[in-house]
């Protein structure tokens, strides 16, 4: 399982949803989706513009947890 964790990366940053979202270019409602786990997908272009604004990497919004229920 991918869990996203921009809502850790956004606290370091003390970036608030709103801004973000205006910087990034969507929607509140789509970033708080992202931000709370609730995507299926995300686009690169999504990514490489959060990635952009918030000066990390990809990797420091992914982890990988194992699903142990399968």
């Amino acid at each position: 399982m991918i869990i996203l964790r921009l809502d850790r990366i956004m606290v370091e940053r003390r970036m608030s949803l709103q801004d973000l979202a205006e910087q990034v270019g969507i929607t509140q409602a789509n970033l708080s989706k992202i931000k709370n786990n609730k995507v299926n997908a995300i686009r690169f272009s999504t990514l490489n513009k959060i990635c952009e604004v918030l000066d990390c990497q990809p990797g420091d919004l992914l982890e990988y947890e194992p699903d142990h229920d399968q």
